[in-house]
């Protein structure tokens, strides 16, 4: 995938990942609900040190010069929110069904996420 070909991609992920960091600042309380209670500290700690890495990984994201790197640090990023995800679905176990099945796709749809940040790692 040339530069070129890899923009339009990394553009879209770049802007899922500007708008998903914007919204842990500005709507912090359900993400705070998704953090593992077994990391230390307090939730809103990691809501926004999450939230500045997306930002962080969407700029990189979105700069040709720095496409590649932003590449490999969205696939680590989108690992690394995966026990968030399930936890979000863990805890959800009283929710309505349509929203319980939300939370559990969202497991798996880490995974496209992944091999798609790869591709635009690769260039």
């Amino acid at each position: 995938m040339s530069e070129s070909t890899s923009a339009p991609p990394a553009a879209a992920l770049a802007g899922l990942l500007a708008v998903a960091g914007v919204a842990h600042f500005v709507a912090p309380k359900p993400f705070d609900a998704m953090v593992p209670r077994m990391l230390p500290g307090r939730p809103r700690t990691w809501t926004y040190l999450s939230g500045a890495a997306e930002l962080t990984v969407a700029a990189a994201l979105a700069h040709p010069r720095t496409r590649r790197t932003g590449g490999r640090l969205a696939a680590g990023l989108f690992l690394a929110v995966l026990p968030a995800n399930v936890q979000m679905a863990l805890d959800w176990h009283d929710r309505s069904p349509v929203l319980r099945a939300a939370a559990w796709c969202r497991v798996p749809l880490q995974a496209p996420l992944v091999v798609r940040s790869l591709r635009i790692a690769r260039g």
